[in-house]
């Protein structure tokens, strides 16, 4: 039986931007999702840990998942990785973070394009490429076993903001109910911000989901 994938988080930044290493226990190959913010904190664990990484890959475009990529992948290497609907977001990024007080950030080179239903091998395993727009119109999530890793589609007790350009609350709540919600309950869920939860635990107890 092959092991399970092995999951690192690192909460960064000023948001508290959760940035997961992903690593295959034979091959140890490392997919990292979502930097952020602090790259070079991601840089020192993945050569701590000496971690080929294959890939580079992002939730959605938004600043905080997402400026820190280019400096990660010019350190590490990695092909990056992002859906289609998100190139508009990918394209403003610096206009992003101004709108916070942020700095400037660059994206990063070579975008791959994820399509929903996409498989990516990942040494002895493989993940599954979920598109969940709502809180972004490329937003998704990545599925491996039964482990979900969803951005900011969904978080413990609560969901992604819809406020947002692109965003849709109607879409958000129809990604969440027909896509992850087809998960059992004992599914684990790994968000984009805060502690990891499951999908059992959303269905029946989240309550921004309550009246939806």
């Amino acid at each position: 039986m092959t092991a399970r994938l092995q999951s690192a988080v690192l909460s960064l930044g000023p948001f508290d931007t959760n940035t997961y290493l992903i690593t295959c226990p034979t091959t140890r190959e490392t997919a990292i999702v979502d930097v952020g913010f602090e790259p070079e904190r991601v840089i020192a664990l993945v050569r701590e840990r000496e971690l080929p990484v294959r890939y580079l890959l992002n939730t959605h475009a938004h600043y905080d998942h997402l400026a820190g990529m280019k400096t990660a992948q010019q350190a590490l290497g990695g092909a990056y990785w992002l859906h289609p609907g998100d190139r508009p977001l990918l394209e403003r990024l610096a206009d992003q973070g101004a709108a916070f007080g942020l700095p400037g950030a660059e994206p990063p080179e070579e975008v791959h394009d994820l399509s929903d239903g996409q498989r990516i091998k990942l040494g002895d395993h493989v993940f599954e490429v979920l598109h969940t727009p709502g809180h972004s119109p490329g937003g998704v999530c990545f599925w491996s076993g039964e482990e979900l890793w969803v951005g900011d589609t969904l978080f413990a007790g609560s969901i992604g903001r819809t406020d947002l350009p692109g965003g849709d609350y109607a879409t958000l709540i129809r990604s969440i109910r027909t896509v992850l919600f087809a998960f059992g309950d004992d599914a684990k869920v790994y968000p984009g911000h805060g502690p990891a939860t499951t999908i059992g635990e959303e269905r029946h107890s989240n309550p921004s989901l309550a009246n939806c």
